[in-house]
């Protein structure tokens, strides 16, 4: 029996994805959490053979939370399902130490492909991202981008161009105001901007941002 654990706070995400896995795969077990806080608890509290981790749940940010997870059980292995595209985060979760990387438009077939792959004790991206990360080894980018943003300041710019002030994304990831300062003001150093404004119409550029 292979238990699943899904961590999404969207409860027909939830039912729409034990859908899929009970159809595709035999001998399977689902438990679920809709925060951080309760992910976490579940994962104190019982043994699961992989995890299905939604980046954009309440409470911790994405990124914090697999890491949380993975210091707490370093052998989970753990599938990112997220709204955003696989440029933007994929390289990021996976050096967190997830075993995969899907969008939530991916086809059904795909989710239960991912699933059996990891629980078989491989990894999972997309043709299509692999073929950009065999791109990006063999032909370097040329100049700045958000890439090179460590995963910290690529939250806080995320938050920013979103339109949060910076006393917002203190609070959004638990830090202090003038550490928040501190990070916008490396990123706008990185990417050669001076505004919020410039930050926001880059990341929408990019599709960081809506």
């Amino acid at each position: 029996m292979n238990r699943i654990l899904i961590a999404d706070d969207h409860t027909i995400v939830r039912k729409g994805l034990k859908q899929i896995l009970s159809e595709g795969m035999k001998h399977v077990e689902f438990s679920e959490s809709a925060n951080a806080a309760e992910t976490l608890t579940l994962i104190k509290s019982a043994s699961f053979d992989i995890l299905i981790l939604d980046l954009s749940m309440p409470g911790r940010s994405g990124l914090d939370l697999l890491k949380d997870i993975k210091a707490l059980k370093p052998k989970l292995p753990i599938l990112v399902l997220s709204m955003y595209p696989e440029d933007q985060y994929a390289l990021r979760v996976i050096k967190a130490g997830a075993m995969g990387y899907m969008t939530k438009d991916s086809a059904p077939d795909a989710l239960v492909s991912a699933v059996t792959k990891i629980l078989n004790g491989g990894k999972y991206i997309s043709a299509a991202l692999s073929d950009q990360l065999l791109d990006m080894m063999l032909v370097p980018k040329k100049g700045e981008s958000y890439e090179q943003l460590s995963d910290r300041e690529f939250q806080v710019l995320q938050l920013i161009a979103s339109g949060k002030t910076v006393s917002e994304v203190a609070e959004k990831l638990l830090l202090s105001v003038k550490t928040v300062s501190t990070y916008r003001t490396r990123i706008l150093e990185k990417l050669h901007f001076s505004t919020n404004a410039e930050l926001t119409r880059y990341a929408m550029q990019m599709k960081i941002v809506d």
